[in-house]
């Protein structure tokens, strides 16, 4: 009998999930970390801002804002903003939409989805216009329309290039017929721009997508791309749905692209300012090529 009370076996410990307080969740503050969608990689906010949003293991691209890339591409305190007034109305009272449209000025401190103005590349002067796809997806309305028609039209006044880095989901469904109409008036104004030997470089970014990508984006004299940017149409399982195929891995994306001769180059984003300056620069008057 005692020998069984010693061989007893002890009761085993209950376990209990330790969840933690509202005050300790808080002890790390949001935003200072963030995940590579690609390798999974855990990394401080800071230091992925400071490599140009790009993952430091794996290169993938993450996505930046109009400010951002303003700021990584043009020279400092060169940039002089067009059109910074303008902004959205509801032509088609259409319900809610400058509700969102508020929200989406608050969150990315601009008037709309587009950025454009002047400044330097290097030293040289070109008119850029740069798309957020923190506003309203990119989506490209009345103002994104006209606030890059303008801004073709004050490089053709100025005899500069003119740059665009597109991101968008397409025209602003919102604005229904108002917002394709865009899509002819942005090719017009670069055809006129183009003819009068104006140098057009689009750069699309993830995403470029709809209307966009079927206008302005793809017309360049230059059409580069980022790695990894998805640029298309109508999307993936549309398309699949249509012609009851499966589509490549890689399709739409811009590798897929350039093997397929929609793009002259895919370019890293830490390489972008000086490659695109070193064209800027053969395509001065009295340029050469080395």
């Amino acid at each position: 009998m005692i020998k069984d009370l010693f061989n007893k076996q002890k009761p085993k410990k209950k376990k209990y999930a330790t969840i933690p307080t509202e005050a300790s969740k808080q002890d790390v503050p949001e935003g200072i970390m963030q995940k590579c969608p690609k390798c999974k990689k855990i990394m401080y906010t800071k230091e992925l801002k400071k490599n140009l949003n790009v993952c430091m293991q794996c290169g993938h691209h993450h996505g930046m804002t109009a400010v951002e890339r303003r700021d990584s591409f043009i020279d400092e305190g060169t940039f002089q903003e067009f059109d910074a007034g303008l902004t959205s109305t509801n032509p088609l009272n259409f319900p809610g939409y400058l509700e969102k449209v508020d929200v989406d000025k608050q969150k990315t401190k601009m008037n709309e989805a587009v950025l454009t103005g002047v400044g330097r590349v290097e030293g040289f002067e070109t008119v850029v216009a740069i798309m957020d796809a923190n506003f309203r997806m990119g989506s490209m309305g009345s103002v994104v329309g006209e606030k890059i028609t303008r801004a073709i039209e004050e490089a053709g006044r100025r005899g500069v290039p003119f740059i665009i880095f597109t991101a968008s989901g397409g025209a602003r469904m919102q604005e229904g017929v108002l917002s394709l109409m865009q899509m002819a008036k942005t090719s017009v104004a670069l055809k006129r721009f183009s003819e009068n030997g104006g140098l057009i470089i689009s750069v699309m970014t993830h995403p470029t997508t709809g209307g966009v990508s079927a206008s302005f984006a793809s017309l360049g004299d230059y059409n580069f791309a980022e790695p990894g940017a998805l640029i298309g149409f109508a999307g993936r399982r549309i398309i699949e749905q249509t012609i009851h195929e499966k589509l490549p891995e890689d399709f739409q994306t811009a590798e897929f692209l350039l093997k397929h001769g929609q793009l002259d180059a895919v370019i890293h984003r830490h390489e972008m300012k000086e490659k695109i300056a070193f064209l800027l620069d053969i395509h001065q008057q009295g340029g050469e090529l080395a």
